[in-house]
């Protein structure tokens, strides 16, 4: 809370904008939800190690374990879920007006350079659906990367204890925090082979969103003016369409492939990480699962570039429009104030 009030008390003295409101204190409540979501995690890998224990030793020991223990236990994490749902459901709701807010933003700062902007192509694609698409995505990746970070600052410290049940690994043998040194060697190798496989797509999405704008421009002229929107024309420009399509697929299958099989593969890393430890029954079921969910979290937060790879690709070619639009008004504009200061003199 006291961070949490710091970095509103801060913003607010730094930004006196007109949409503070929504842009401080609406990034000071996100942050403080996620970190609320990040700390219910913590909480359920704790509960998922007593609650397997608890069966463990059911299992192990018949009558050892009555159903007041067992059903205890599954309140316990019914109250736990039950907030936790309250409070994504109010974040759900919040972040709709948020990012809702911050297009209204955007709009309105375009539409008042509506003069300038009237006759560049694509200009109504640019303030209709990039600055939506803009908000959202920008607010999701956001999000995602705090927490990434707030999950890796909570779990790390965890896979970092739950590494001295896992004295070995296979194959490299004995390895201080073995799971730790797991985690970070596969996210990086597969953040690197992810973007080695995906380093032409943000071009390819920004070609894609020209050759739609040409496409959908002749389109509307076509609906007032007889000369326009031709068969011949309209089938070039299709064309264009067609093969900057194609060829995104192209390159998506070939990423697909790599995405998907480091992905799938990666389920079975922790598991075989933990062989040598497992046939020596170096640890409770309990423990198991806390060490396999820690990991997860963990790699998740190390992955996430590769998780969020699609997104930024489509990210990046938003940006690179609406950067260019706003090139396009500031030219414009320097245009027309160059012309009526020619014109007074």
């Amino acid at each position: 809370m006291v961070c949490y009030g710091a970095f509103i008390l801060l913003w607010t003295k730094l930004d006196n904008q007109g949409w503070s409101k929504w842009s401080v204190w609406g990034s000071g409540l996100i942050v403080f939800i996620t970190w609320f979501q990040v700390e219910v995690s913590v909480i359920l890998n704790q509960w998922y190690g007593n609650f397997y224990n608890l069966i463990q030793e059911a299992l192990t020991n018949p009558g050892n374990i009555s159903l007041a223990d067992f059903y205890g236990e599954l309140s316990t994490v019914m109250v736990i879920l039950m907030v936790a749902i309250v409070v994504a459901v109010f974040n759900a709701f919040f972040v709709s007006h948020y990012v809702f807010r911050w297009r209204t933003a955007m709009t309105n700062y375009y539409t008042e350079k509506w003069q300038y902007v009237r006759h560049i192509e694509g200009a109504s694609q640019r303030i209709q659906e990039d600055t939506m698409r803009f908000a959202s995505i920008m607010e999701s990746l956001g999000v995602n990367l705090l927490k990434s970070v707030m999950t890796l600052i909570a779990f790390l410290p965890i896979l970092w204890s739950l590494s001295g049940h896992v004295k070995e690994l296979p194959i490299i043998g004995e390895v201080p925090q073995a799971l730790v040194f797991v985690a970070i060697i596969w996210s990086v190798f597969g953040t690197i082979l992810l973007a080695m496989a995906g380093i032409k797509l943000p071009g390819l999405e920004f070609n894609n969103q020209k050759v739609e704008a040409a496409y959908r421009k002749e389109l509307v002229y076509g609906e007032d003016h007889e000369s326009r929107a031709q068969p011949m024309t309209l089938t070039e420009l299709f064309g264009d369409v067609r093969q900057n399509y194609f060829k995104l697929y192209a390159h998506y299958a070939y990423f697909n492939v790599v995405r998907y099989s480091y992905l799938q593969f990666g389920n079975f890393i922790p598991l075989i990480a933990l062989a040598p430890s497992i046939v020596a029954g170096a640890f409770t079921l309990g423990v198991m699962t806390q060490i396999l969910n820690a990991f997860s979290k963990v790699e998740d937060s190390f992955q996430y570039l590769i998780n969020s790879w699609t997104t930024i690709v489509e990210l990046l070619s938003i940006y690179k429009r609406l950067k260019g639009f706003e090139q396009s008004i500031d030219a414009m504009a320097q245009q027309q104030q160059l012309t009526e200061l020619e014109a007074n003199t």
